[in-house]
C-alpha cells in the first residue's frame, strides 16, 4: 500500500511541475459531453479564467471488490475543480480535486435467480466522497476533445443511523465533448 501511495505521489508530482510550465491560455471556454469508463457520465466543463477548468459530472459508477467478491453501483453528481495547461499544441494536462455526493446500492446476487420485487436492490445507502482528478485532454482544430482522466478518491456510504462503509475508490475514465 505504501508503494502504491509513493507512487502516486510521484505521479502527481510530475504531472503537476509539466503544467506549472505551461504557458498557453484556456483551450476552449465551455464543453458538454459523455463520460464512458469506470464512471459512465453526462459532463460540463467550463474556464472561468484562463487555466482554471470546473467539469461537472451527472452519472453512475460501478465498482466490484474482488477482496469480498461484492458488486456496488452508485448515481452522483461529481464536480471538479482543476488546473489545466498545454504541454504541446492541442495536448492539454490537468490536475485537481472533486467531490461527489449520491446513493449507492448493491444489485440483487444473481440476475439469474428470480427475486421479490422488495428484494431486487439491497441496502440502498447514501454517498459522499472526494477525489483528486488528473489527465491528459486533446483539443482538436474542429470543435471537438477527447479526454482520458484517473480519479482516485475516498468515499463513505451511510443510511439514516449510521456511516455504513469507507473505502478508496478509483475510476479511469475516456471522455468526448462538444467545444464552444
Amino acid at each position: 500500500m505504501k508503494r502504491i501511495v509513493k507512487t502516486s505521489i510521484i505521479v502527481f508530482a510530475f504531472i503537476a511541475s509539466m503544467i506549472g510550465t505551461a504557458n498557453a491560455q484556456k483551450p476552449y471556454n465551455h464543453s458538454v459531453g459523455i463520460t464512458l469508463g469506470n464512471y459512465q457520465a453526462v459532463t460540463y466543463k467550463l474556464f472561468p479564467v484562463d487555466h482554471f477548468g470546473i467539469q461537472l459530472d451527472l452519472g453512475t459508477k460501478y465498482a466490484y471488490y474482488f477482496a469480498w467478491g461484492d458488486h456496488l453501483w452508485s448515481f452522483e453528481l461529481a464536480p471538479s475543480f482543476m488546473y489545466e495547461g498545454n504541454f504541446v499544441a492541442g495536448l492539454w494536462g490537468f490536475a485537481g480535486l472533486g467531490g461527489s455526493l449520491g446513493f449507492s446500492f448493491y444489485p440483487p446476487v444473481s440476475y439469474f435467480i428470480a427475486t421479490p420485487p422488495y428484494e431486487q436492490y439491497r441496502d440502498i445507502m447514501g454517498k459522499v466522497g472526494a477525489h483528486g482528478i488528473f489527465g491528459l485532454e486533446y483539443k482538436f482544430n474542429i470543435p471537438l476533445t477527447l479526454q482520458f482522466d484517473v480519479r482516485p478518491g475516498y468515499r463513505f456510504q451511510f443510511n439514516d443511523q449510521i456511516v455504513c462503509s469507507h473505502t478508496f475508490e478509483w475510476s479511469a475514465n475516456f471522455g468526448i465533448r462538444y467545444t464552444f
